[in-house]
């Protein structure tokens, strides 16, 4: 996987000592808390950064870096910034936050900013906070809902937006559901991102395309029983005492909403592989769970291209009532708790920090996960195969137990991965042979790093020290120290001038 052309040792010596992002040339310290997300627009003329002071601010990517608008989102009652996104023309902003409702509490919504005059075009209600939201095209962007069913069964329903919702919504429907899935043992889907297909892969499959069976939440066989037969018989056996041994309330909740998923899901859909045919389908990514609710599963589930729209009835395609719920096309288990993604530039490999379980542990009860490690593990799935692809990388760690774990953002560009650290350091890593190439210093944790999409020379990194980083490599230093003039030679000319 993701091998390099035949090049000569020293032309890959140069490379990997000459390239790596690795030298600080600028420290941007307007944000006057911890910076928590950083995100390029996909020309890499501008960037966002997303803080705990409640703003959002817009930079212009120059030599010397410089700011260019702030918004402070505090009028809206939020508490703070978390994520932001361009969309693919970067004439949008997506900036996601944590919103303060009634009686103080806390969700989630999102705001789109006009990148014309940085006016505020539209605000969308997202919930829980840490689904962050993401595009789906150029005017749609997709926000997420989370209904309780019972103490720790719920639903998550996925919806499509307009941007533009408060110009058009006389006119066309501006949202759209698209997804509605059950959620057992108190685990939500949460960090949603979008992976095109269509994009062009950066190296082609050797072998024939096989598809992946289709990976649904598992549940136990019942010898042929359907499910509805199967709710009564269960609930007859509670009530004439044949449940051996007791179920607790927590066991029981959770054996009747799997019953009953059962018999109200729509089947995944068949040969998730791209084709010829569906080239122009989109997934959608998220981080999901089925035994605790710390996240430690990958849940993906194609978009299909009629719904890549808000056209249509509001709820979406009309339910059968054994449809009530959606099932997920592929589900990718880490075996532990998940705190980043990113993909690749051509979204075809899906980069995955996680914080492992104890190799044996068994979960008895869901609202107790297992301890995680300190060490960071940073996987890589080929979404071609739905198969992780490489051993793990490490050197990052984290210290924050289940209960305060918190996201941390990653960057994948042609040739490095990097990643934050709560170690008070960024890592880069080469992708062809998975070796860790520098630790980029800070005085905290350090949140997000972003590659520019146009220039992998650059990286930024954001940190709890409210700093944000400018990193460049050795190679554009030098080029850059020799456009810029010499001051003994500006010396001399005044010197010259002043003799005159």
């Amino acid at each position: 996987m993701e091998k390099l052309s035949a090049v000569s040792w020293y032309d890959e010596f140069q490379r990997l000592y000459d390239t790596i992002p690795c030298i600080e040339v600028q420290a941007l310290k307007e944000h006057n808390d911890q910076v928590l997300h950083l995100s390029f627009s996909h020309s890499g003329c501008l960037f966002a950064s997303c803080s705990k002071d409640c703003t959002v601010k817009i930079w212009s990517n120059e030599l010397d870096i410089s700011l260019q608008h702030s918004s402070n989102m505090r009028p809206y009652n939020w508490s703070y910034t978390q994520f932001s996104q361009f969309n693919s023309d970067d004439s949008l902003l997506l900036v996601s936050g944590v919103f303060v409702g009634p009686h103080n509490s806390s969700s989630g919504e999102i705001a789109v900013i006009s990148m014309e005059n940085f006016t505020l075009l539209s605000r969308v209600r997202n919930k829980p906070y840490d689904v962050f939201g993401c595009w789906l095209n150029e005017t749609n962007l997709i926000s997420g809902n989370l209904h309780r069913i019972g103490r720790i069964t719920s639903c998550s329903v996925l919806w499509l937006n307009n941007a533009f919702q408060g110009v058009e919504s006389e006119n066309v429907n501006v949202v759209k559901r698209l997804f509605k899935i059950q959620n057992l043992n108190a685990s939500t889907i949460r960090t949603v991102m979008v992976a095109d297909c269509s994009r062009d892969s950066e190296e082609e499959e050797a072998k024939p395309k096989q598809t992946p069976e289709p990976a649904v939440q598992e549940l136990p066989d019942d010898g042929g029983v359907t499910a509805e037969d199967g709710l009564q018989q269960f609930f007859d056996d509670i009530m004439e005492g044949r449940v051996r041994p007791a179920m607790t309330e927590t066991e029981l909740e959770t054996k009747v909403a799997e019953l009953f998923i059962r018999n109200r899901t729509k089947p995944p859909e068949v040969n998730l592989l791209p084709t010829e045919s569906n080239s122009k389908t989109k997934y959608l990514i998220f981080t999901t769970g089925c035994l605790t609710y710390s996240p430690h599963q990958i849940g993906i589930k194609r978009i299909l291209p009629h719904q890549m729209t808000t056209a249509g009835p509001v709820l979406g395609e009309e339910r059968r009532s054994d449809e009530f719920f959606d099932s997920l096309d592929h589900v990718i288990d880490i075996h532990g708790h998940i705190i980043g993604m990113g993909l690749s530039p051509d979204h075809r490999y899906l980069y995955v920090n996680s914080r492992a379980w104890p190799r044996d542990c068994v979960i008895s009860d869901p609202m107790q996960p297992p301890p995680i490690a300190e060490e960071i593990d940073l996987h890589v799935f080929d979404l071609k195969t739905m198969k992780e692809v490489k051993r793990a990388l490490r050197a990052h760690r984290a210290y924050t137990p289940n209960e305060e774990c918190f996201f941390i953002f990653l960057d994948v560009s042609r040739d490095f991965v990097a990643s934050g650290a709560e170690d008070r350091h960024g890592y880069i890593w080469d992708r062809h042979y998975n070796i860790c190439l520098a630790k980029l210093q800070h005085d905290n944790v350090v949140n997000s790093v972003a590659f520019s999409p146009v220039e992998q020379e650059l990286l930024l990194t954001a940190s709890d020290d409210t700093t944000i980083k400018v990193w460049r490599s050795p190679r554009t230093v030098r080029i850059q120290q020799a456009r810029k003039p010499r001051p003994r030679k500006l010396l001399f000319s005044w010197l010259m001038n002043q003799k005159s």
